[in-house]
């Protein structure tokens, strides 16, 4: 811990997550701000954003980490999906 910040790492890879776990990081927006639409393995997979339900990408997301976005933080309350520098600096002033 520095600075009053405590921060435990996970590697998906080794360590996946669980559907209850996606949905749970998900809750109180789309599965879709999870889904990581530029990852090349969906490239790869040839689907298009309008092909898949929510469903579809928690089972994709399940069975390929790659494709869960990254970075994910939570400070306090709030959940950073993706890598945002001015959200996450506003995040860590607040302590939110």
């Amino acid at each position: 811990m520095q600075a009053g910040v405590e921060l435990a790492e996970r590697d998906i890879f080794d360590d996946p997550l669980s559907a209850a776990e996606i949905s749970g990081l998900a809750a109180g927006g789309p599965i879709s701000a999870m889904f990581s639409w530029k990852s090349p393995s969906l490239k790869r997979l040839g689907l298009a954003h309008e092909d898949l339900a929510d469903e579809d990408m928690l089972r994709l997301m399940l069975g390929e980490p790659r494709l869960i976005r990254r970075p994910i933080i939570r400070i306090g309350d709030e959940l950073i999906v993706g890598f945002d520098e001015e959200r996450l600096r506003r995040a860590l002033r607040t302590g939110t």
